[in-house]
C-alpha cells in the first residue's frame, strides 16, 4: 500500500480497544507509506516499532514547525506559529534544543518528582472525597481526570488554578482538529496573551515555582528571555494537563472493562507502576508531537526520505507492532511494556513523563481502592471519544459505584 490516493491522514480513533483498520494494513504492508495530509500536501508515514525509533532518534529529522512541509494533522496547523521568538522545546533542534531542556531538566528529575507525590495524593483524596460525596452518576472526567493533572502542573508552574476553565477551553480548541483555523489562531493567541501577563508578573515578583525558578536563574545567567519563557509556559501547561487527564480516563476504562487485570494491581500495588507502562502503550495517545521534516536525504526501512519530506511516526501503531509485543490487542498489565513509544524516543522524549507515571500510579492505586465499586454507566461503544482530537482520550466517562 503505497498509492496516496488510498490514505489520507489523520484516521478518526472511534473506539479505546481497537485500532484503525488503515494503521493495520499500513504497517502490514510497509515500514513506509506515503499518504495524503491537511493541507493537500503529502508526507511519510512509519507505522513500525523499530523504524519509528529510527526516525524519531535521528538528528536528520528536524521537529521545527516552521519548516515548510512540516506535517500538521490539522488544517491550518500552522497558523498558530506567529512569533518565532516563543517557540516550544518541541519545535527545536540540536544544539538549541539541548539547551533549552537542560535549563529545565531538574525540575523533572525523578527525586524532584518523588518529592511532589504527598502533595499530589493530597490532591487525588481531596477529589474522591468530592465524588464519593457527590451525586450518582457523576462525570470522571470532570471531576477526576482533567483536576487532578491540571492541579498539579497549576501548582508546579504557578499559575492560578482558578484560571482552569480559561486555558482549559483554549486548550480543547487547539487540539480539536475541527476547529476552524481563524478559531485555532484565536485560542493560541489567547493563551500566549494570558501567558505573557503571568510571566510579566513574576518577573516583577519571582516566585517560588517552575516558572519563577526559571526567571531568576536565567537572569542570573545573563541568558534570560520574555518571549522564550511564554513557549515554555505554552508547551508544559498544554502538556501538562491535557495528556495526563486523556490517560487517567482512558485507563480508567480500561480497568473497568478487564477486572482480571485490574485485580493484579488491587491485590498488589506493587505492580501498578508496570501497569501504567502498558496502559500507556495500549492507548497511546499521542501522534501529533512525533511528526517530522527530514533535512537530508534518509534511507528507513529500504525507503529513501528525501530532503524536506514531512514524517508522521505513528506512535499508536508501532506501540501495537506484533514483531515487537505480542498479541498487542491484548491489554496485559504484567506485559513489562517499557520499550513503547507512547512518550515518544531520541531527544524529544517527553520531559515530564515521570510526572505522568506518579500521577496515573497515584489516581489508579486510591481510585480502586477507594471506590472498588465504580463501574462505567455506559457501554464502551457509547462512551463520547475524542476521535476529533489530535490527543486522543474521552470527553465524558459517566460512572457509578
Amino acid at each position: 500500500m503505497t498509492a496516496t490516493e488510498e490514505l489520507r491522514m489523520p484516521v478518526a480513533r472511534t473506539c479505546p480497544f481497537s485500532q484503525p483498520e488503515q494503521y493495520v494494513r499500513m504497517r502490514e504492508a510497509s515500514a513506509l507509506t506515503r499518504v495524503q495530509i491537511p493541507g493537500g500536501k503529502e508526507a511519510w508515514v512509519a507505522s513500525r516499532h523499530e523504524e519509528a525509533r529510527q526516525i524519531l532518534g535521528d538528528r536528520r529529522f528536524s521537529s521545527d514547525r516552521f519548516l515548510p512541509n512540516f506535517p500538521f494533522l490539522a488544517e491550518g496547523g500552522a497558523a498558530i506559529l506567529t512569533n518565532a521568538k516563543q517557540k516550544a522545546m518541541i519545535g527545536m533542534d540540536a544544539p538549541e534544543h539541548g539547551e533549552a531542556r537542560r535549563e529545565v531538566l531538574g525540575e523533572f528529575t525523578v527525586k524532584r518528582v518523588e518529592a511532589m507525590r504527598p502533595r499530589i495524593q493530597e490532591i487525588v483524596d481531596g477529589l474522591i472525597d468530592e465524588l464519593l460525596a457527590g451525586p450518582k452518576p457523576a462525570d470522571l472526567v470532570e471531576k477526576l481526570s482533567l483536576p487532578v493533572p491540571s492541579l498539579v502542573i497549576c501548582e508546579l508552574l504557578g499559575v492560578p488554578y482558578a484560571d482552569h476553565d480559561y486555558f482549559q477551553q483554549r486548550t480543547m480548541a487547539l487540539i480539536r482538529r475541527s476547529t476552524t483555523v481563524e478559531d485555532r489562531k484565536k485560542a493560541s493567541e489567547e493563551l500566549r496573551e494570558y501567558l505573557s501577563g503571568l510571566v510579566s508578573a513574576k518577573e516583577k515578583d519571582p516566585t517560588d515555582d517552575l516558572l519563577g525558578r526559571q526567571i531568576v536563574k536565567r537572569r542570573d545567567q545573563g541568558n534570560y528571555d520574555h518571549d522564550a519563557m511564554i513557549g515554555l509556559a505554552f508547551l508544559l501547561l498544554v502538556a501538562g494537563h491535557e495528556t495526563t487527564a486523556n490517560m487517567i480516563s482512558l485507563g480508567t476504562i480500561g480497568l473497568l472493562e478487564n477486572p482480571g487485570q485490574r485485580a493484579t494491581i488491587e491485590a498488589d500495588p506493587g505492580k501498578t507502576l508496570l501497569a501504567v507502562e502498558e496502559l500507556l502503550r495500549y492507548f497511546t495517545i499521542v501522534e501529533g508531537a512525533t511528526a517530522r521534516v527530514a533535512t537530508e536525504d534518509v534511507e528507513i526501512g529500504g525507503v529513501t526520505i528525501k530532503a524536506g519530506e514531512g514524517v508522521l511516526v505513528l506512535g499508536y501503531a508501532a506501540n501495537w507492532d506484533p514483531d515487537v509485543f505480542e498479541s498487542p490487542e491484548k491489554l496485559d498489565l504484567e506485559r513489562g511494556a517499557r520499550h513503547h513509544v507512547a512518550f515518544g524516543f531520541g531527544p524529544h522524549q517527553c520531559l515530564g513523563q515521570n510526572l505522568a507515571r506518579m500521577e496515573l500510579q497515584i489516581v489508579f492505586d486510591t481510585l480502586f481502592r477507594r471506590v472498588p465499586t465504580l463501574k462505567s454507566v455506559l457501554p464502551v461503544d457509547e462512551i463520547p471519544v475524542k476521535e476529533d482530537a489530535t490527543i486522543f482520550g474521552l470527553y465524558q466517562l459517566p460512572v457509578t459505584w
